[in-house]
């Protein structure tokens, strides 16, 4: 589209990727915020998983008339960039304009989000993981806010931990604002999402 950035892509394809580990024992983690936030959109537009390829489950289907794929990483959330290094290469896309990243975030409270176009991983392996692969820090990522651990708390046992029951409704929140952010992300309306969705609560 005429405002988009300007990349490399020669596909029409762009790929929603949620991070997270499966398995049922990390299914409520903090951790699988990304993997709760594309089952949302699953639900809000239709869409199945039903592919088991690139290192991952993944299901195409359409937002807004442009093509989606939606992914789930399968290698564990430290590997997630080798199965988003996969889909990249096969699909010929540009991260930068094709790719947007879903992650749980320790420094944003629960019910926050921010979308961001470019950035480092911080202190998340998932993304330090994609961002190794894709040899760029220059995708879209949206930021899933699960709160900092208190001081005495080791930080894989917090994120590892399960979403406790009265935040749940405010993650439930942040995935149906996701859902809405992603059709103008795709659309190249990213700084409009960006206003819209980068507030605090």
């Amino acid at each position: 589209m005429f405002w988009r950035k300007l990349g490399k892509s020669n596909s029409d394809l762009f790929v929603i990727v949620g991070l997270g580990n499966p398995g049922k024992e990390y299914t409520a983690s903090r951790h699988n915020a990304g993997y709760l936030a594309i089952d949302r959109l699953m639900d809000r537009y239709g869409i199945k998983l039903s592919s088991k390829k690139f290192d991952g489950l993944s299901g195409r289907g359409t937002i807004d008339g442009r093509k989606v794929m939606l992914v789930k990483p399968t290698t564990f959330m430290n590997n997630s960039g080798r199965c988003v290094k996969k889909i990249v290469d096969y699909y010929k896309l540009d991260p930068a304009n094709d790719l947007v990243i879903l992650y749980d975030d320790i420094d944003l409270e629960p019910g926050m989000l921010r979308v961001r176009t470019k950035g480092s991983a911080g202190s998340h392996n998932g993304m330090k993981s994609v961002i190794q692969h894709l040899k760029t820090q220059e995708f879209t990522r949206i930021r899933i806010g699960v709160g900092t651990p208190p001081p005495q708390m080791d930080l894989v046992d917090w994120v590892l931990g399960k979403i406790p029951k009265e935040e749940i409704p405010m993650i439930r929140d942040v995935c149906d604002e996701i859902c809405e952010a992603v059709p103008l992300i795709i659309t190249g309306e990213t700084e409009a999402a960006m206003n819209r969705y980068n507030r605090k609560k």
